[in-house]
This record gives C-alpha cells, sequence and structure tokens, in this order.
C-alpha cells in the first residue's frame, strides 16, 4: 500500500488571500476567485512542453483566497494576490507528500518553480493564460472543459481511501467500482461482486445493507474489500468535481474517477 502523508486541515485553513482581481493588460473576464482551470497547451521559448502522459496542470482559485494547484501527482496551496495581473503567493507552497514517480515528481517540482516566480496572468472570457519568462501556460474553465459526470449511471473506479489524514491507493483498487442508479447501487470490490439500496438527497448519500457474494479475498485483495464496504455505510456526504466522486463521512472517505 502506498501511503500520502496530507498536511494538517488546521494549517491549510489558515491561508487566506490578499485580493483578487482582472488580469493586466485591461483584460476582461472578471475574478479569478472560485474558480477552476485545466491546462490545454504549455510552450517554453515558443515551443510545445510536453506534459506528463495523462497528466494536466490544474488551478483552483478558492473563495476564500487560495491557490489550489495540481500538476498530476501531489496537491499543493497557498494564499495568493492576484492584483496587479499577477499571481503572488502569500506564503511557500503546502504541499502533499504523496510518493510520485520520477517524471510526475519533476512535472510537479517545474509548476512549483513557475507558481513561486509571481507569474503573469490574462484572463479572456473562459481562457486564463500565465506567462513567466519564456514559459506560457494556457488555460480553459474546468466547467467548460471537463463539464460535471453525472452520480447515477456512471461507473466510478476506486482510486484513493482517505482515513483521518491519511490517503492510500491500495493494491487492487483499479478493480473495484461502483454504479449507482436510482435507490440501487452495484459493482465491485475487487473480489466480489456487491449490490444493494441507496437513498439520494442534495449532497448526501444514505447506503442501505450491502450484498456481496462469497468469494474468498485474502490478503491486499480482503483488505480493500473492507475498505469499500465501510465507506459505503450508512449517510455520506457527497460531491463531484468534473470526473471525480468524493464520499466522505467524517474524516474518512473515498474517492473515485469516473469513466467519460
Amino acid at each position: 500500500m502506498r501511503m500520502i502523508a496530507v498536511a494538517g486541515a488546521g494549517l491549510l485553513l489558515g491561508l487566506t488571500g490578499c485580493g483578487n482581481e482582472s488580469g493586466a493588460g485591461g483584460v476582461t473576464g472578471g475574478s479569478l476567485e472560485g474558480r477552476t482551470y485545466l491546462s490545454t497547451a504549455v510552450t517554453e521559448d515558443g515551443k510545445p512542453r510536453q506534459l506528463v502522459p495523462n497528466s494536466r496542470i490544474r488551478l483552483n482559485f478558492t473563495d476564500d483566497g487560495r491557490l489550489i494547484a495540481e500538476a498530476g501527482c501531489n496537491s499543493m496551496q497557498s494564499a495568493v494576490d492576484t492584483g496587479d495581473g499577477k499571481l503572488s503567493l502569500d506564503k511557500e507552497l503546502v504541499t502533499t507528500t504523496m510518493g510520485c514517480d520520477e517524471p510526475r515528481h519533476r512535472q510537479d517540482g517545474w509548476l512549483s518553480t513557475i507558481l513561486t516566480s509571481d507569474p503573469a496572468w490574462k484572463l479572456e472570457g473562459e481562457r486564463l493564460t500565465l506567462t513567466s519568462g519564456g514559459t506560457t501556460i494556457s488555460l480553459t474553465d474546468r466547467e467548460t472543459a471537463e463539464p460535471d459526470l453525472a452520480l447515477d449511471g456512471t461507473k466510478w473506479s476506486l482510486e484513493t481511501v482517505v482515513s483521518n489524514d491519511t490517503a492510500s491507493h491500495q493494491v487492487g483498487s483499479e478493480k473495484a467500482w461502483i454504479t449507482i442508479n436510482g435507490e440501487r447501487v452495484t459493482g465491485s470490490t475487487g473480489c466480489n461482486e456487491l449490490q444493494g439500496k441507496v437513498a439520494q438527497a442534495t449532497g448526501k448519500l444514505t447506503f442501505g445493507e450491502i450484498a456481496t457474494t462469497r468469494r474468498a479475498c485474502p490478503g491486499d485483495a480482503g483488505k480493500l474489500e473492507q475498505s469499500l464496504l465501510t465507506g459505503l455505510e450508512g449517510d455520506v456526504t457527497y460531491e463531484i468535481d468534473a470526473n471525480r466522486l468524493k464520499l466522505r463521512t467524517g474524516p474518512n472517505g473515498l474517492d473515485f474517477t469516473g469513466a467519460r
């Protein structure tokens, strides 16, 4: 099991922004606050820079004045001031410490260097451009680039198990999934098939008893099954962000990725 140490919630909540204004050059488009952008192209000295396969730059400007950024592995964030057409971080980036392969680790470092260089930004409608030295990152509003998937009918594959301040990608997670259709949930624990009832309300799901087939699941398969079934018990809150589904019961929960 690969473990991920996540920065404490108290520290992250203490990061507050200093300002949020329109970009330089008389650009229209309003505030960045409350919006998320996904990269569409990166150039360095006028030449395309290829990102690590299956990765994308993600910038989330929160309502409370923070910038949360991802480059394919770890999440990094800081309070941010967007005045005078610059992204100026108020503090050093607080970064999760998930183990990454070397290419994604380097890409995280590259993005961190860009964000801490006070890059210029320009917003034109739904298109955001960041410029630092010879590097330009072009991004599009997330709601346009990747609309939220529907809760019902989507196959949600398990990605991460969250327990307090620790998240883990457990062995065999890619084989575990659920699909919700109205009042029914079906899926697989990665070892056994599952089915049960679920009630839907705004931002909340209430799972009834989940039945599974009876195949023995030794070792990692058994641990994964238990983690999944524990996360599908009783009342849980849910949130969908593009192709990501988060289920939470207090500090514990499950993160899924949906297939488009």
